[in-house]
């Protein structure tokens, strides 16, 4: 073994450094061949990576926009569904066509309630009036006016 030697100087230790830098590096490329292949290949998958992350982001907005269209055909054919359930419901308790859509409920039962309820509305036929409230006239003076006015031919000429 040689001599223990004391570093006094900033370059003597950077000398020394790259040495033992050098020699490491040495060993690993012996050890690895194929080193400079393994930094081609790594460049060559960060570029992949990069263009599948782009694609990726790309592939996602798509997506969302399917499912935002999905979504909204969804609701339409739900619109759909409960207007015809409603006809359907209306035209079996014999209400109007037009008041279907006045019918509330997210079902069938709900549906059939609410149809049954607007059909307890139905109006009433009107009552004749009866035949005379009037105090029948004692008075001849009185019955003679009333006949009077009834004699009279209220006609112009």
């Amino acid at each position: 073994m040689s001599e223990f030697k004391a570093i006094e100087t900033q370059e003597e230790l950077d000398k020394i450094i790259e040495t033992r830098l050098a020699r490491q590096k040495e060993t690993i490329e012996a050890k690895y061949v194929d080193y400079d292949q393994f930094k081609s290949r790594i460049t060559e998958l960060e570029a992949e990576n990069s263009a599948q992350k782009a694609t990726l982001a790309e592939t996602g907005l798509a997506t969302k926009s399917w499912e935002q269209k999905e979504a909204e055909f969804n609701a339409k054919i739900a619109g759909y569904e409960t207007a015809q359930l409603k006809q359907k419901v209306a035209l079996q308790a014999g209400l109007p066509f037009d008041l279907a859509d006045r019918l509330k409920g997210d079902n069938e039962e709900a549906l059939k309630a609410d149809a049954e309820r607007f059909v307890g509305f139905k109006p009433k036929p009107p009552v004749a009036p009866l035949k005379s409230v009037e105090p029948q006239l004692t008075d001849n003076k009185t019955k003679a006016y009333k006949n009077l006015v009834n004699g009279l031919n209220t006609e112009g000429e």
